[in-house]
């Protein structure tokens, strides 16, 4: 199992919370806070089908990850209050699946708002979405912006989680944060 030391990279399962679309992107990263995807998708679950088999839906999804994958940890988007009461009822029961098939397994789990997630992949917590798809394509260096926005959203969530807990060597050695040093090497990728 990978731990983050030397021996390997930490893998992080990320999760974007919702009952119809739970997006899930699993990354390795280095110490150096480099990172490589390993799994990207979404858990849906029928619009039409009773609230506790969505539920069930989910967390067999959920669990599917978990076997295949084995992460080191789960990062889950916390839930914030929204205007629609509906909305947010889902996304709060949706976390609390993630939560729990996660403490199920013995992973530790923990939780960040849209703002630290968008903060520390582009550097600015109000970033709209395209940002956000665009810089996880950057720094997971993707042919293509991860899509739907739920999954790559779950991506951001794994890389945010990734490198607020990583090793500061990277950090310390060049002052650029991640995202920053992405940017940086796209731009330096595109003017060759």
């Amino acid at each position: 199992m990978r731990n983050g030391s030397s021996r390997g990279p930490l893998r992080v399962l990320g999760i974007d919370p919702g009952l119809t679309r739970c997006g899930v992107g699993v990354v390795d990263v280095a110490a150096d806070r480099s990172a490589q995807l390993v799994h990207v998708g979404v858990v849906r679950s029928d619009t039409d089908a009773p609230i506790e088999e969505r539920l069930a839906v989910i967390a067999a999804g959920l669990r599917l990850v978990l076997d295949t994958h084995a992460p080191d940890v789960v990062a889950v988007e916390r839930v914030f209050a929204q205007h629609n009461r509906a909305t947010v009822m889902g996304t709060a029961q949706a976390s609390g699946i993630a939560l729990l098939v996660a403490g199920e397994r013995g992973i530790p789990a923990a939780t960040h708002t849209p703002s630290e997630v968008k903060a520390a992949i582009t550097g600015y917590g109000n970033a709209d979405k395209r940002q956000v798809q665009t810089m996880v394509a950057r720094v997971l260096r993707l042919d293509e912006l991860p899509r739907p926005a739920d999954a790559a959203d779950a991506l951001a969530l794994a890389l945010c989680h990734a490198w607020r807990g990583a090793p500061a060597t990277a950090a310390a050695s060049g002052s650029l944060t991640p995202a920053q040093r992405a940017w940086a090497d796209a731009e330096r990728l595109a003017r060759r």
